[in-house]
């Protein structure tokens, strides 16, 4: 086997001694069937990123995280890479300003959708009128834009066809955030919409009954932000072809930070993944690497070894540089920044570099502090398999001194 267990956890690729820590203090507490280590793990709130623990009869909402249904849709055009490459630097310009990129935009058109009348709306009601409203509008107001951190929209080139794919990263934005926080809240008995107090990074998981009220209502509230996150994505890759005028002919879509209720080893298992995808036979995923380096389309293989992760795989490169060694500490009076280790001429070299016409990022997101994708990949050799490779051309993220508390 490819993995090593250490202090009952399931790890790939390299041990990283803080994420290993946290996935130890998480598998000591609650009903616990497996945590488990993705070859891209690194530290987390509470639940290490690359971090899968399956519960029985349990969620956690700091292991889901604050982003909840965070992930990738990648689709393949009708069009070749070599049609736009003329015209790259004016479509990456266009989609700068179309698309909402940075931490509490909002679009500038009214985006309708179906969601807003699911009846799980009505979990929002149960906690407050105020609550519902508050989270409603903002849901109404975000959806479809894409936020900051480590969020994007990419152009690629399919190595071997010359194929031109479109991609996106990002979650339920701050209905999710909100949403987290509040469960969070009420669970340690504060008001849903009090802010939470600064806790630790290491703190044990906090944990609720699914056969709870508070537990049920989390995990419908959760799926919720779910549905919301693909609408949000499913928006985005809409504007995207309608600015290339072309079609889709082929999709893959994934969360990334969420919980589901999987059978593994002969029992009902509620399977929170943070910064980790879902590798069953068959199931397609997106991977994103830096945007320095290669993206894939994977599938998960039917192997003694995948069914052992749990059915779970790397959902990226992973961090190995914090935001604050590689760009530094922002100043935000001065509006500058001392004591980064990348510096934005060194970034701007590499990426041009690679072929990638840039807007908007910052050092902290430079292909410097990611491993390369194709490292974590060979650690999953066993679980998955690569179906297609993507060599980013276009990549469009927040700008670099965009101000957001919630950055990974």
């Amino acid at each position: 086997m490819a993995y090593q267990t250490i202090h009952g956890v399931r790890v790939w690729g390299n041990p990283d001694a803080g994420a290993l820590a946290q996935a130890k203090t998480c598998a000591e507490h609650g009903n616990v069937v497996q945590t488990l280590l993705m070859a891209d793990h690194h530290k987390g709130y509470s639940q290490p990123i690359g971090g899968v623990v399956a519960y029985d009869g349990q969620i956690s909402p700091s292991g889901v995280g604050y982003d909840i249904g965070c992930g990738n849709k990648a689709v393949r055009t009708k069009l070749m890479a070599s049609d736009i490459k003329s015209q790259l630097s004016a479509i990456m310009n266009q989609i700068a300003r179309k698309i909402s990129f940075g931490v509490g935009r909002v679009n500038s058109e009214k985006v309708d959708h179906e969601l807003f009348d699911d009846p799980d709306w009505s979990v929002y009601a149960t906690v407050g009128r105020q609550e519902h409203d508050k989270l409603k509008a903002l849901a109404r107001e975000q959806l479809g834009t894409v936020g900051s951190g480590n969020h994007y929209v990419d152009l690629f080139e399919e190595i071997g066809t010359g194929r031109l794919w479109i991609g996106n990263h990002f979650g339920s934005r701050g209905f999710g955030h909100k949403t987290a926080s509040g469960f969070l809240n009420l669970a340690a008995g504060r008001e849903f919409l009090a802010n939470a107090p600064g806790e630790s990074m290491d703190q044990p998981p906090v944990l609720l009954d699914l056969g709870s009220e508070l537990g049920d209502m989390y995990y419908r509230a959760m799926k919720l932000a779910g549905r919301y996150a693909y609408a949000g994505r499913d928006y985005v890759i809409a504007q995207l072809l309608a600015i290339l005028g072309t079609e889709a002919d082929f999709e893959v879509h994934n969360h990334h930070n969420y919980a589901w209720r999987e059978r593994h080893e002969g029992k009902e298992t509620i399977v929170v993944r943070k910064g980790a995808t879902p590798s069953a036979p068959g199931q397609l995923g997106f991977i994103g690497g830096s945007m320095g380096d290669i993206s894939v389309i994977v599938q998960g293989k039917d192997t003694i070894e995948n069914r052992e992760s749990f059915y779970s795989t790397v959902h990226g490169a992973g961090r190995i540089m914090s935001r604050t060694q590689a760009a530094g500490k922002m100043n935000w009076k001065t509006r500058t920044r001392s004591g980064g280790l990348i510096s934005a001429e060194q970034m701007d070299k590499a990426v041009r570099d690679f072929g990638v016409e840039l807007r908007g990022a910052g050092t902290d997101e430079s292909p410097f502090v990611y491993r390369k994708l194709q490292e974590v990949l060979d650690a999953h050799a066993e679980t998955i398999e690569v179906l297609h490779v993507l060599k980013p051309i276009g990549v469009c993220m927040a700008g670099a001194d965009e101000f957001d508390p919630y950055k990974d």
